[in-house]
């Protein structure tokens, strides 16, 4: 491959990381509004919004609780309001360079841009005496998929993977019929509440398809995470713009697998590699092997996923009509989901 002989990579975008094993494309979007509502009852611990939508802020307006994570050039914070007592998540974005300046314009825009049941919600810019930018995002109570498996220590049910699959691909297919490609689909960049919703979360690496701010198939998000074909875009096998769309399907099979084994799927469990390791298991590793329980149905999806050929990875609309996401058990999926984030909620309400 051309990427192992002379190819340079830009480290401020390239991450190696994997779930911490010891942390407590022409789709209608019109789908992307129809799942019904989630009986989990929203904890009264947080209230809803009291900051106008998408207006500017300032940082005095918020107290800081604590911190959240660290996600693609930036540290999130939760917050409350002052005057409102509603709590968020803000996001603090740094630039030490004129192509992170760049990529903090194009994150902002499509966290201001976007609606969807099924993205992260942005209520605005808030401004820094610094001069810094900070966004101000909804807060997703139970953490991340990648927490929530962390504090279960054991495999998601396929019920649940299921249901989380289906929230997923919805917030995908509105992002690819808006010409948008996340490049960091991983466990913990989609978020949950405990009102039993999946949100896409960090668009510090996404790509808006119709600017050129840099290459799609450049070198940036998670490394274990990232198709075949971003670690040689020199080969034929990404097919223009449908093989961009295509990394995010990859993403989202590499994920929802890790949720069925309870480690991550490409690799040994504990096991934490350097990039060369990663490089030779995504790109010449044999596919992973499912465990003999795994439903027919939930094997054959996972297949379409990671096809290491992206012509012939599914499109996020074929996925959407799989049975294994067609077929959900809303009621199933509502119960094995509840006593996932059952753990959460205590957490929160503590």
């Amino acid at each position: 491959m051309a990427v192992i002989r002379e190819r340079r990579f830009p480290k401020a975008n390239l991450t190696l990381d994997l779930p911490r094993q010891d942390s407590t494309s022409g789709s209608d979007c019109r789908q992307c509004f129809s799942l019904p509502p989630f009986p989990f009852p929203q904890p009264a611990a947080f209230p809803t919004a009291a900051v106008h939508s998408g207006g500017d802020h300032r940082l005095s307006d918020f107290e800081k609780i604590k911190v959240l994570g660290h996600g693609n050039g930036g540290t999130v914070y939760q917050v409350r309001h002052r005057r409102t007592g509603s709590v968020y998540a803000l996001k603090a974005l740094t630039a030490d360079d004129s192509l992170r300046q760049q990529q903090i314009a194009c994150e902002v825009q499509i966290l201001r841009s976007t609606d969807s049941l099924f993205v992260i919600h942005c209520h605005g810019v808030v401004s820094a005496p610094s001069g810094d930018t900070s966004v101000l995002l909804e807060f997703m109570n139970a953490g991340s998929l990648e927490s929530l498996l962390a504090s279960r220590g054991i495999p998601f049910p396929e019920s649940a993977i299921s249901g989380i699959a289906r929230q997923v691909l919805r917030g995908l297919s509105y992002l690819h019929s808006h010409e948008i490609v996340h490049r960091d689909i991983k466990p913990g960049n989609l978020l949950v509440n405990t009102a039993g919703e999946i949100k896409i979360a960090d668009f510090g690496v996404s790509k808006i398809m119709r600017r050129s701010l840099d290459p799609c198939f450049s070198y940036v998000g998670t490394c274990a995470y990232m198709s075949p074909e971003r670690f040689d875009p020199d080969s034929n096998s990404y097919g223009g713009n449908h093989g961009a769309y295509a990394a995010d399907v990859w993403s989202l099979g590499l994920t929802l697998l890790e949720l069925h084994l309870g480690h991550f799927p490409l690799l040994p469990p504990g096991q934490r590699p350097d990039w060369a390791t990663l490089m030779c298991a995504i790109c010449f590793g044999e596919p992973p092997e499912l465990p003999e329980f795994a439903s027919s149905n939930f094997r054959d999806f996972i297949g379409r996923c990671l096809q290491k050929d992206s012509s012939k990875r599914w499109s996020v609309a074929q996925l959407l009509v799989h049975p294994f996401i067609d077929g959900l058990d809303e009621g199933e999926f509502n119960r094995t989901f509840r006593e996932i984030i059952s753990p959460a909620t205590v957490a929160v309400e503590s």
